[in-house]
């Protein structure tokens, strides 16, 4: 509990999961780490709940960081019915002296009591709170409600579900269907969905998955698996991925069609990392660490026939895998990152040969990143016309039990 109340106290003043999560396993913790995700990951994911929480009861105004994250913590573990109430209790007492908060004892620990006391009641007292109740700030809430007036509760609902885990066979080293057979016989229930996707009925670590080592599988979400099947890719051509780190999409590409492949990363740690995963793929590929605004920087001149700009984006589509996420952005995010997304267009445009094809990827369900900026880039970029996405679905797809939320618009610049 003490490791968890540190790591999401941090997170409430900036800091990312994800660092946390990578700083633990640096420096070492006496908590496993199972145990330190679910506590970090599910307080998060009732992040709105617990504070609306803590402030209904608290009878003496708003605690000490270290203090109210341990509660937030505490909260969550008692609500998720994971552990028993007298058990959450006692260590979050422990947890003050552990945190040097000796004189915090009595407080949580009444704090705490007068929640399972007063649980029946705190259910009223708390219902208009929409940040409480929908698990998501209000900014977002409201731009969700905006962009998608039937589906904005099934949409919040999504973003605090548990995501699903899906596979991608490596086609160049195994086949979909023996490999499924291999699953059924480790007793690893999966069921396919599309061309190349295992969706497994549970999640489990990587390394329990069979061939991993070996390359014969990847972890990739069913919607990501979509961009290397809208590219339209044919042997021999030139292809950037611009933006390309963790390798998911480039790899997947590599697997496909055998091309000359330039991926681009801006984080030199993150390229090494995708040259990792591409070696254990038995892949190869051109990675340089460079921006793929700065076309002096990188690019020898000669164009692409296909071009996958995955840009950064406000992550909106994946927030049950990173539950950190929303409460980290700011509403002047979007904008923001709309306007990174222009810039990034503007300068791929130029490095796609005439008749060549880019494919615009995000992981947002926000249409100002995705529908309203490609409108406007079509409206002004020469040469670009929008093409039907050939696997025949929409560009958008909003979460669901089978994929994370994922955009993607296929663009032709004509000859």
């Amino acid at each position: 509990m003490r490791e968890a109340a540190r790591m999401v106290a941090r997170i409430a003043v900036g800091r990312s999961l994800a660092d946390e999560l990578d700083r633990i396993a640096e420096e070492g913790s006496e908590t496993p780490r199972s145990a330190l995700i679910d506590l970090t990951h599910g307080t998060l994911r009732r992040y709105g709940r617990v504070q609306a929480l803590v402030g209904e009861l608290s009878r003496r105004g708003r605690p000490d960081a270290l203090v109210e994250a341990l509660l937030w913590c505490s909260l969550y573990a008692l609500e998720s019915g994971r552990y028993a109430e007298y058990t959450v209790v006692d260590q979050a007492v422990r947890a003050c002296a552990l945190l040097e908060r000796w004189s915090a004892k009595g407080y949580v620990n009444a704090l705490l009591r007068g929640f399972l006391r007063e649980r029946a009641s705190l259910e009223a007292r708390i219902g208009a709170d929409m940040e409480a109740r929908y698990q998501h700030p209000r900014w977002w809430i409201e731009m969700l409600r905006d962009a998608y007036p039937e589906r904005w509760e099934e949409l919040l609902a999504a973003g605090n579900s548990h995501p699903p885990m899906c596979l991608r066979v490596n086609r160049r080293r195994a086949h979909l269907a023996e490999y499924h057979a291999r699953l059924r016989e480790q007793a690893i229930a999966a069921r396919r969905i599309g061309e190349e996707a295992l969706l497994l009925e549970r999640p489990l670590p990587m390394e329990r998955l069979p061939g991993f080592a070996q390359g014969e599988v990847s972890v990739q979400d069913a919607g990501a698996q979509r961009a290397a099947r809208c590219l339209q890719l044919a042997e021999g051509q030139r292809v950037l991925d611009a933006c390309a780190a963790p390798g998911g999409k480039t790899a997947h590409i590599l697997e496909t069609a055998t091309v000359a492949m330039t991926a681009l990363d801006a984080d030199p740690a993150r390229c090494v990392r995708m040259a990792r995963n591409l070696e254990r793929l038995g892949l190869t590929a051109l990675i340089k660490p460079a921006d793929c605004t700065r076309l002096d920087g990188w690019w020898d001149g000669v164009p692409f026939d296909r071009v996958l700009a995955d840009v950064p984006c406000s992550a909106s589509g994946v927030v049950r895998r990173h539950p950190d996420l929303k409460w980290l952005r700011r509403p002047r995010d979007v904008p923001a990152f709309a306007a990174k997304q222009a810039v990034i267009l503007d300068a791929l445009w130029q490095v796609l040969r005439r008749d060549g094809k880019l494919l615009y990827v995000t992981c947002s369900v926000f249409p100002q990143e995705n529908e309203q900026l490609v409108g406007a880039f079509v409206s002004r970029a020469p040469g670009a016309s929008r093409l039907p996405l050939p696997d025949g679905g929409p560009a958008q797809w909003l979460p669901s039990a089978e994929h994370d939320g994922f955009y993607c618009a296929l663009i032709k610049k004509e000859a």
